[in-house]
């Protein structure tokens, strides 16, 4: 009988129930409090510290992270310059025929707009592909557009956009999906055991920050084969739902083959595949998320990717077929879309299905109303809700001074949704802390604004914790054994190093995860702090 017995901090139960002050695991279980322990259990000491569920993301891409690690670091390039050296060093040093990675930051250059001609410096004779930070938008060469047959003749695919110099030609900057596989598709795809690789890493580092379960928020088929080879290996250091993104160019036709999956995976250990993942739009950024006004900057509503009686009837396929349902949807349109389909299935989400509406960045007013009687998660990114460098050089110009509302986290909750929180990691970091901090004070790292961007959007720590925990678990179906630490729940377990609810909320990131727990399993261990002592 394995056993742990935390003891010397504070352990918060579930936000309602009063803290303890111990804890007993016994095989993976959170134990009766009287229930006996074997003496030779392993013991903790909280040191002070604070024991909670642990973390769970709910819309995150951990194989897009791992991938990022073969290539250059992007992130932090302060311009061009900058970025076409990192290239050049990265092709000098290897022979692989494509280049592609990930991600630079879009606000370097104005409209996040980038030629083709600035990379052929880097390397003109091998394709490159990055990606920017968003995963909607791509930067390539003219190697690459060549490799794939692009030029000023190639029509825009639908629901994507080759953005192109005044003559007509591509400038270098490939606007959503469709538009990036053109050129993407051409490349050799990632060898699995790098996959695996990948994946290993990724989920590591999700365990370092606290976390144990994560909605992969956008699987294609050819991705499969490297997640269930990584869990057989025990490479996965947290569990994982797959999400199937369903293709609105193929859709119905992808129903079975992706119940085929989902019963491929079903045995896979810390894997399911339960979930269907929607792009309703687009983003804000490149103009292609979807409104119901025109962009102030644009003759343009957005760029939809579906039809919202298309939508409602495939959301309806997905549950008749037994998948939850997960709806990117960054637009005032596409929430609304997103909601009608909830309304389509609402029967269903009374007797347990689950959807939830990713990101929900701009709601209009009359749509808040509608979730009192809907059980709809909305999933935030509480790091996006603070007024950046991307809020205010791409977001804020598009939407106007008449839409500034957005991420509007209290009102969802007041409103009725379930509320969850996801990182979109490698769009965002998946710092828990970090989004616990955003999400109470609606401020940047650096306390900007004083008071907060929009602070009544604000929400209390309580309910910030609640949405990275339980939270997640009744997005995930899950709730019945995780997300708590309740007796009988399957024990889940991140310790900090002090108890972020009694100090000041500019200060809960500063705080260190001390350990993790999946199952009852150490998945992280603060080696600093271990060799301190």
């Amino acid at each position: 009988m394995a056993a742990i017995v935390f003891t010397g901090g504070a352990i918060r139960i579930d936000g309602r129930s009063p803290d303890v002050d111990r804890l007993a695991v016994v095989d993976g279980v959170i134990a009766e409090p009287r229930h006996p322990v074997p003496a030779e259990a392993e013991h903790v000491d909280l040191e002070g510290g604070l024991l909670l569920p642990a973390f769970r993301d709910g819309h995150a891409h951990p194989l897009l992270a791992g991938r990022e690690r073969t290539g250059p670091a992007l992130r932090d390039a302060a311009d061009v310059d900058e970025i076409v050296g990192r290239v050049r060093a990265w092709a000098a040093a290897s022979d692989a025929a494509w280049l592609v990675g990930g991600s630079y930051d879009a606000t370097i250059v104005e409209g996040g707009l980038f030629d083709a001609r600035w990379l052929d410096a880097a390397t003109p004779d091998r394709p490159v592909v990055l990606h920017a930070w968003d995963y909607h938008t791509a930067w390539v060469n003219t190697a690459a557009l060549r490799a794939a047959g692009v030029d000023a003749d190639t029509p825009d695919p639908a629901l994507g956009r080759i953005v192109r110099r005044a003559d007509g030609s591509p400038s270098g900057t490939l606007v959503e999906r469709p538009a990036i596989d053109l050129v993407l598709d051409h490349a050799p795809r990632p060898a699995e055991e790098d996959d695996v690789e990948a994946l290993a890493a990724a989920t590591a580092h999700l365990a370092a920050q606290g976390i144990a379960w994560v909605q992969e928020a956008w699987t294609e088929p050819h991705d499969v084969p490297a997640w269930i080879a990584a869990a057989r290996a025990g490479r996965l250091a947290v569990d994982v739902d797959l999400a199937l993104r369903a293709d609105p160019t193929r859709w119905p036709a992808q129903v079975d083959e992706m119940r085929r999956l989902a019963a491929r995976i079903s045995a896979e250990p810390g894997l399911t595949c339960r979930t269907v993942k929607f792009f309703v739009d687009g983003i804000l950024e490149n103009h292609t998320a979807h409104l119901l006004e025109c962009y102030h900057d644009a003759r343009t509503r957005g760029l939809p990717n579906w039809r919202p009686a298309e939508l409602a009837a495939a959301v309806a396929q997905c549950d008749a077929a037994g998948f939850d349902v997960h709806l990117h949807a960054i637009g005032d349109a596409a929430v609304r879309a997103a909601i009608d389909a909830a309304e389509g299935i609402r029967d269903s989400l009374r007797r347990g299905r689950r959807l939830t509406i990713a990101h929900a960045q701009v709601v209009d007013p009359a749509d808040l109303p509608r979730l009192r009687d809907l059980d709809v998660g909305f999933c935030f990114q509480p790091q996006w809700a603070m007024a950046d460098a991307v809020m205010t050089e791409l977001t804020l110009p598009r939407l106007g001074p008449h839409r500034e509302r957005q991420y509007r986290m209290r009102a969802a909750h007041d409103a009725g949704a379930r509320l969850s929180f996801g990182s979109d990691w490698p769009v965002t970091s998946p710092d828990v802390l970090a989004g616990l901090r955003t999400a109470v004070t609606r401020q940047d790292p650096d306390g900007l604004p004083a008071g907060g961007w929009q602070p009544e959007e604000r929400l209390t720590l309580s309910d910030a914790i609640d949405a990275a925990t339980s939270g997640v678990a009744l997005q995930a179906g899950d709730h019945d054994s995780r997300g708590t630490l309740r007796p009988g729940m399957i024990a889940d377990l991140v310790w900090l190093d002090r108890d972020i609810r009694s100090g000041p909320a500019d200060r809960i990131a500063d705080a260190r995860i001390r350990g993790t727990w999946r199952r009852g399993i150490r998945t992280f261990r603060d080696v600093a702090a271990t060799a301190a002592h």
